[in-house]
C-alpha cells in the first residue's frame, strides 16, 4: 500500500502533530507513506527528522493553478494507491489535481476542526463528492460534518486521535526529572496545562484561577507548557504580562518541550480549560500518564474524559467553578489517585494509537475494495 498524506498548513498544533504521528505509525507497519506539505513550514522541518519522502509545495491557497499542476504530476508519477488529507482546505488542491489526471484512487479526509460555514453549494458539492470517507475525530466534529458538508452519513466515520500508550507510560518515566529541573519540592503540588498560545485555549482562566488559589494555599506551583504558533507571539506575550500583573511568582512558562511524558509526569493535576476543542490530544496524553484533571465541559472533551470518574468538569470560562473543582483535588490526595487510575485505564482502552492505527488501515482496505 502506497499512501500520500497531506497537511498543507503553516501552523504547528494538534492537527499537524497528529499527522506526523500517523505517518510514523504507518511506517512502523511497513506501509509506504509520503507527505505533501508547505515548503519550509514547521511540519516540513519536523518531517525531515523521521525519514519520510516529502513533497513540498510553495503555496496552498484555493485552486492555485501552478501548485495544482505540480501536485497532479506528483500523483501521476508516484502512483499512490490512496490519498489521506488531514486538512479539509487541501481538497481545493487535491480534487482538481485528481480530476486533471482522471485518477480515481480513494481520497480520505480526517476532519480535525469544525466549521461554521455551510458548504453545500455546487462547488463544495463537487469537492466533497470526490471524498471516499470523512473521518471525524469526535462526535461534535461528526455532527458538524453532517450539518455543514455535502456528505452522506455513511461516508462519515468516527475515529478518535490516539497516543502512544507505550511512550506515555508513567511506570517508565521518572517523575522527579522535570520537578528537579524547575526546583519543585516534594511538598509542592504542580498544577499544569499544555496548549499552544492561542486565544480560546483558556490561558486567561488558568491564570485567574492561579491567582485565587494562591490566596488559599502556599504549596502550589503552576506550569504552562507550549509555545506561540505562527502569528500568535503577541498573544503569548499578553498572557505572560497577565501573569506578571497578577504577581504569579510561582508560575513556570516552559516554552516548547519535546519531553511531554516527563513534563506530565511531574504534574499532580492537569487542567484543560479550552473553550471549544474538537478533541484534545493533550488531555488524552495527561490521562495516559495517570493524571487527574479538571476540564471545561465542552465539545471534544466529552468524548475523552468521564465526569466524576477521571475528571471534574467545570463550566467553560467560569473561573469560580474551575477554582472550586481544583480545590477539591488539591485537598484530597485520595481523589487525585482515584481519578488518575481511572484516567490511565480509559486512555489505554479507548485511545491507544496502535489500536486506532489498525482501525484506519481497515478503513483504507475498505476504500480500496470499493474503488
Amino acid at each position: 500500500m502506497k499512501i500520500l498524506y497531506s497537511c498543507l498548513s503553516k501552523s504547528w498544533g494538534g492537527m499537524e502533530m497528529f499527522t506526523l504521528t500517523a505517518v510514523k505509525q504507518l511506517h512502523e507497519r511497513n506501509i509506504n507513506v509520503e507527505l505533501l506539505c508547505i515548503a519550509e513550514s514547521r511540519i516540513h522541518m519536523e518531517a525531515n527528522n523521521i525519514g519520510v519522502i516529502i513533497h513540498p509545495l510553495k503555496s496552498s491557497g484555493y485552486l492555485n493553478p501552478f501548485s495544482v499542476l505540480k501536485l497532479a504530476l506528483i500523483i501521476q508519477k508516484r502512483k499512490f494507491d490512496l490519498i489521506h488529507t488531514h486538512a479539509s482546505k487541501d481538497l481545493w488542491m487535491l480534487v482538481p489535481a485528481l480530476k486533471i489526471i482522471k485518477n480515481s484512487i480513494p481520497l480520505i479526509l480526517t476532519k480535525h476542526v469544525g466549521s461554521y460555514i455551510v458548504k453545500k453549494d455546487k462547488l463544495h458539492k463537487w469537492l466533497y463528492n470526490r471524498v471516499t470517507f470523512a473521518l471525524a475525530i469526535s462526535n461534535v466534529i461528526k455532527k458538524n460534518l453532517i450539518a455543514t458538508c455535502h456528505l452522506p452519513e455513511d461516508k462519515i466515520l468516527l475515529l478518535h486521535d490516539g497516543v502512544d500508550i507505550g511512550k506515555f507510560n508513567p511506570s517508565k518515566i521518572n517523575r522527579e526529572t522535570v520537578r528537579k529541573e524547575f526546583s519543585i519540592t516534594g511538598k509542592e503540588l504542580l498544577i499544569g496545562m499544555l496548549a499552544r498560545f492561542s486565544p480560546g485555549k483558556g490561558h486567561e482562566e488558568f491564570l485567574s484561577t492561579a491567582k485565587s488559589l494562591n490566596k488559599l494555599y502556599d504549596n502550589l506551583k503552576f506550569m504552562i507548557v507550549g509555545e506561540a504558533s505562527r502569528g500568535e507571539s503577541k498573544y503569548a506575550e499578553s498572557i505572560k504580562s497577565i501573569a506578571s500583573e497578577y504577581g504569579l511568582n510561582n508560575i513556570i512558562f516552559t516554552g516548547f518541550r519535546s519531553d511531554i511524558p516527563e513534563v506530565l509526569a511531574a504534574m499532580d493535576i492537569f487542567v484543560f480549560p479550552s473553550h471549544a476543542e474538537a478533541f484534545g490530544i493533550a488531555l488524552v496524553e495527561a490521562m495516559a500518564m495517570g493524571k487527574p484533571s479538571v476540564c471545561a465541559k465542552a465539545d471534544g472533551v466529552l468524548d475523552i474524559a468521564l465526569e466524576d470518574i477521571t475528571s471534574y468538569f467545570f463550566k467553560k470560562q467560569n473561573v469560580a467553578d474551575l477554582t472550586h473543582k481544583l480545590k477539591l483535588l488539591i485537598e484530597s490526595s485520595l481523589q487525585r489517585e482515584k481519578f488518575g487510575n481511572a484516567a490511565g485505564r480509559r486512555a489505554a482502552q479507548f485511545f491507544d494509537i496502535n489500536v486506532l492505527t489498525g482501525k484506519v488501515i481497515e478503513i483504507y482496505e475498505t476504500a480500496l475494495k470499493r474503488n
